[in-house]
């Protein structure tokens, strides 16, 4: 506005000051007006599995097995049909749940190293990267991590450096139950944390504390939502069921009788929460996601398998689905329909939206996420896919020799594809493996050559997304 001389402006200014209210600092208003609607929002409950089976459920037509506590919260939600990791490995999973973001758009390329292994911490989740704990902490909610991180090990890379008020757990990708050692090639270590203090129950049962520390996060001793990603460390190697689920599946054959046992214990952890919920009045206000980090593990430490990926090939680790090929549930009865199906294309990064989009959080610089709401499918069956084209790397994005796979619409496209189950076998013919995934979803097919149109667009979708990745990769270096 102009003025036309000094006075007309001296009147201008008496006039709006002697209207405005007593002054008040802005960040105070802020802060107040953020705790009154943070009030009024649902907590959010975040369970993250490690390396479960694609069906490894009764609800995904597991026949074997006892979930009534998964079941449970599949009937009284939504489950997915085709929905996938980020990554078929643990950490690069987790840094896309964490961010709504491809992992390597994330710059986290491949699993953390032990500290040992990486004593200048080079490794982790780059702390520019904004977390699902930091959204929602802006939000008004109480933050906290129960469960397994491996995300990194400096103090800014770890949980409470990443937007957790809490933290109670591992640092690291794996520990004995009861020890709480991280039990690697040496040097053996261990590994339990509150917080960044070091702390020792030995011979507790990991699970018991986990359920433990999750009751008492979520006692409803204040009027702030909370928000809880438990990164449940089951049915991960080492298997250690409770002995009734050992004494249940007595007549399963190795590594089946240890994997289901395993299974069930989490479950019945899961079931102690759900009913702590309940008695406290928070269950129908808690928003409840469910996921495995990817697919089942056929590792040595795991006595070679044991998880079910039914039809699909492949398991942790590769490309192939049953190696991100997961299953995901919500529940949320005042926005999710109960006992419903989705079978459109979806992905571990879409959480992130779908629970700012529920909540009403915003999410800062939206644009720079992968991920999309899931929103327009829960509420219609026939919505499209939210995604047209997904992308799948782990490993140096310059390197020409890792595995990667890119899907648009039925047609999957995988790179220098390898099966960690050992029962698909590649030649030199099929470094470029093309499926359709419409009539052929056990990728037992190679159809590059007869659809060399279709080959070309996804190679091309693949080749532009890495180069920008690898241009990402340079400018964190």
């Amino acid at each position: 506005m102009k003025y036309n001389n000094l006075l007309s402006f001296a009147l201008c200014l008496f006039i709006l000051t002697s209207c405005q209210k007593e002054p008040r600092d802005q960040n105070t208003e802020n802060n107040a007006t953020q705790i009154r609607t943070a009030k009024n929002k649902p907590n959010i409950l975040v369970i993250f599995a490690d390396d479960q089976g694609t069906f490894d459920t009764n609800a995904y037509g597991s026949k074997d097995l006892e979930t009534p506590n998964l079941d449970r919260i599949a009937h009284e939600g939504t489950r997915f049909t085709q929905f996938y990791a980020a990554a078929p490995v643990c950490s690069p999973s987790r840094a896309s749940l964490m961010t709504g973001k491809f992992n390597h758009h994330a710059r986290l390329f491949g699993n953390v190293a032990p500290p040992h292994a990486d004593p200048e911490f080079k490794s982790g989740l780059p702390t520019d990267e904004i977390t699902m704990a930091e959204i929602f902490k802006a939000d008004g909610y109480k933050t906290g991590l129960i469960g397994k991180w491996h995300l990194g090990h400096s103090p800014e890379k770890l949980p409470n450096g990443q937007g957790f008020d809490y933290f109670f757990g591992h640092q690291r990708g794996c520990i004995d139950n009861f020890s709480h050692f991280f039990f690697w090639a040496g040097p053996n270590m261990h590994d339990l944390y509150r917080n960044e203090e070091e702390v020792y129950y030995p011979g507790q049962f990991f699970g018991d504390l986990m359920v433990d520390e999750v009751k008492k996060f979520t006692a409803p001793e204040t009027e702030d939502p909370f928000f809880v990603y438990w990164a449940i460390n089951m049915p991960h190697y080492p298997y250690q069921g409770r002995p009734k689920w050992l004494e249940h599946y007595k007549d399963l054959p190795s590594p089946r009788r240890e994997y289901a046992a395993f299974v069930s214990t989490y479950d019945e952890m899961i079931g102690e929460v759900l009913d702590h919920l309940k008695a406290t009045g928070q269950l129908d206000n808690t928003i409840i996601v469910y996921q495995s980090d990817h697919g089942h593990s056929t590792e040595e430490r795991a006595f070679f398998g044991g998880g079910n990926n039914g039809v699909y090939h492949g398991a942790k680790f590769c490309m192939l689905e049953g190696g991100i090929r997961v299953p995901a549930m919500i529940r949320y009865p005042k926005a999710v329909p109960a006992n419903q199906v989705r079978n459109q294309m979806a992905n571990s990064i879409d959480w992130l939206p779908t629970l700012a989009e529920i909540t009403e959080t915003a999410i800062p610089n939206k644009e720079d996420i992968d991920g999309k709401s899931l929103i327009p499918i829960i509420k219609d069956k026939n919505a499209p896919s939210q995604h047209e084209v997904l992308h799948w790397a782990t490993g140096d994005p310059e390197s020409t020799t890792n595995s990667w796979a890119v899907r648009k619409g039925n047609w999957k496209l995988l790179g220098n594809p390898w099966d960690s189950e050992k029962e698909l076998e590649f030649d030199e013919d099929d470094q470029l493996y093309l499926v359709d995934m419409a009539v052929d979803s056990t990728e037992t097919t190679n159809v590059a050559k007869e659809h060399p149109e279709v080959l070309q667009e996804l190679l091309k979708l693949h080749t532009d997304w890495n180069e920008e990745m690898i241009e990402l990769k340079h400018r964190g270096e």
